[in-house]
C-alpha cells in the first residue's frame, strides 16, 4: 500500500464524517438544541458555505509547497471540529461548522494533485479514487459510529472523534507524504487562463446541478427513512452503514471504469442513473425494503461521479491546477448548500419529506446533459 495515499485518505475520512454525520443526526440534534429539522438543515449549509469560502484561498498558495498546504489544512480540520464539539448553542455550532468546512475543498483540490503525483502512470484516476475512498469509508463506518454515539452518548463525542482524526491526519501526512514537485508558477493571472475554455465550465456545471439534485434528496434522508419508510431513530445507525456502502462501491467502481473509459462518460451515466433512483424513491419510499435499496443505489450515484471529475479537472486546468481543483469543490459544496436550502423549503412548505427527491430530478438531468456534452465534444475521439 502507498502510505502517502493512505495519509491523504485519512484526511478525507475525517472530512467525510464531518460532512455526512449531520444527515444522520438531524432529528437528535434538532431535539437537543430545541430547533426544527428544517433549521437544523442549515448546519449542513454552513459547512458547505465554509467549503466555498475556503477553497479560493488556494489562489494565494501557488508558491507554497504542496505538503505544507496539506499539513495546514489537516490542522484546521482538527480545530474546527473541536470547536463544534464544544459549541453551546445553535449559532456557535453554525460558526464551528463553517470553520470545519473551510479546509474541505482545498484539501480535496490539493490532495488530488498530490495523489496524481504519487500514482503510477496510467493509474492517476484510481489514485484519486483511493484518496476519496477515505470519505466513503467514513460514511460506511465513521458516520454510523457517530450516529451511534449521538443516540447513546452525545453528538459532541462524534465531533470530538473527527477532531482527533484530523490530528492523526496531520501526523500521517508529515511522516508518509513525500515532498512532491511544486506546480509551475504561471503568475496570479495565469491561473485563470484555463477558465477561458469550455470544458472546465461543463464540469463545474455538471457537478453543480447534479449535486443540487441528488443532495436535495439525501440531505433529508433521516426524516425520510424515519417518517416515511417507518424506521426508528435507532435504526439510522445501520441504515447509514448501508448508505456508506453505496458511496464506497459507487466511488470504487467509477474510479476503476474511468481508467478504462472516458471519465466524463462514466460520470454522465452515473448521474443519469441517479434520475431513475430519485423518481423511484419518490414513488416507493413508503415501502421500507425498497427505500433502503434505493438509498444504497442513490448514494452510489451520489459518489460515482466524484473521482472521474475530480481527476479530470486537473487535466483541464493546466497552469491553474489548484484553482481548478478548488473550483470543482466549490461547485460540489455550493450544490450541497443550495440543495439543503431547497429541500428544507420544500418540506417547510408542506409538500412532504419525499418531495425533495422529485424536485431534484430536472436538476440532475441538466447536470448529466452537460457532462454528455463534454464527452461528445472533447473526449469521444481523444
Amino acid at each position: 500500500m502507498n502510505k502517502g495515499l493512505f495519509a491523504l485518505a485519512l484526511g478525507t475520512f475525517a472530512l467525510g464524517i464531518a460532512e455526512f454525520l449531520m444527515m444522520g443526526i438531524l432529528s437528535n440534534l434538532a431535539s437537543d438544541l430545541d430547533i426544527s429539522i428544517s433549521r437544523a438543515g442549515h448546519l449542513i449549509s454552513a459547512y458547505a458555505l465554509g467549503v466555498c469560502c475556503g477553497a479560493p484561498a488556494l489562489l494565494f498558495a501557488r508558491k507554497v509547497p504542496l505538503k505544507l498546504i496539506m499539513l495546514t489544512l489537516a490542522g484546521i480540520i482538527a480545530a474546527g471540529n473541536l470547536l463544534a464539539a464544544l459549541s453551546p448553542d445553535f449559532w456557535c455550532l453554525f460558526g464551528a461548522r463553517f470553520i470545519s468546512g473551510l479546509p474541505h475543498g482545498a484539501y480535496f483540490g490539493v490532495g488530488a494533485i498530490v495523489a496524481r503525483r504519487l500514482a503510477r502512470p496510467g493509474r492517476e484516476v484510481s489514485a484519486v479514487s483511493f484518496m476519496i475512498a477515505g470519505m466513503t469509508v467514513a460514511t460506511l463506518a465513521g458516520v454510523p459510529v457517530g450516529t451511534f454515539l449521538t443516540d447513546f452518548v452525545t453528538w459532541r463525542a462524534a465531533f470530538l472523534i473527527v477532531a482527533l482524526t484530523g490530528l492523526l491526519t496531520l501526523l500521517a501526512i508529515r511522516v508518509w507524504v513525500p515532498q512532491v514537485a511544486g506546480l509551475p508558477d504561471m503568475g496570479f493571472k495565469g491561473q485563470f487562463k484555463f477558465l477561458t475554455t469550455l470544458p472546465p465550465w461543463l464540469i463545474f456545471g455538471g457537478v453543480l446541478f447534479g449535486q443540487i439534485g441528488m443532495y436535495c434528496w439525501y440531505s433529508y434522508i433521516d426524516p425520510q427513512m424515519t417518517h416515511i419508510a417507518g424506521f426508528s431513530v435507532a435504526d439510522m445507525s445501520w441504515i447509514m452503514v448501508l448508505a456508506g456502502l453505496g458511496m464506497f462501491l459507487g466511488n470504487l467502481v467509477a474510479g476503476l471504469l474511468s481508467d478504462r473509459f472516458k471519465p466524463s462518460a462514466v460520470a454522465a451515466w452515473v448521474q443519469t442513473c441517479g434520475i431513475a433512483v430519485l423518481l423511484s424513491f419518490y414513488l416507493f419510499a413508503h415501502i421500507a425494503p425498497l427505500a433502503v435499496a434505493l438509498m444504497v443505489l442513490g448514494t452510489a450515484a451520489l459518489f460515482g461521479s466524484g473521482s472521474p471529475l475530480q481527476s479530470s479537472i486537473v487535466g483541464y486546468s493546466r497552469g491553474g491546477e489548484m484553482l481548478g481543483a478548488a473550483c470543482i469543490q466549490i461547485a460540489y459544496n455550493a450544490g450541497n448548500a443550495i440543495a439543503a436550502w431547497i429541500g428544507g423549503r420544500v418540506i417547510a412548505a408542506g409538500f412532504g419529506y419525499t418531495a425533495p427527491a422529485l424536485v431534484g430530478i430536472p436538476l440532475v438531468a441538466v447536470g448529466s446533459t452537460l457532462l454528455f456534452i463534454l464527452y461528445f465534444r472533447n473526449e469521444r475521439r481523444g
